[in-house]
């Protein structure tokens, strides 16, 4: 796998959840929909965006953020792309927003 990708819906409640997929290839939907897209291939943030605020792509803040919630699926993407885990990410994250 090389791309990780966040899903953000609003609920008519006023609440967010939140999907994240893996995947190898990007699709249309996936750029359409998709709030966050890593591509851990090539380490680049290619989409940054809460609600409709663009946040600058800055690669190990994002990372760092999203590592303590889905620590082991990065772990994951980075070893698949031939990439060591950097040590940033298993420091406390800073908050994107």
């Amino acid at each position: 796998m090389r791309y990780l990708t966040l899903t953000y819906y609003k609920q008519p409640n006023g609440k967010v959840n939140e999907s994240m997929t893996v995947t190898k290839h990007l699709r249309h939907n996936d750029w359409a929909m998709s709030s966050v897209i890593l591509d851990f291939k090539t380490q680049e943030v290619l989409k940054c965006s809460m609600g409709g605020t663009t946040v600058p792509k800055n690669w190990d803040r994002i990372v760092s953020y999203y590592y303590q919630h889905y620590a082991a699926t990065i772990e994951r993407l980075f070893q698949e792309n031939g990439h060591k885990v950097n040590a940033d990410q298993s420091k406390e994250p800073i908050p994107i927003q």
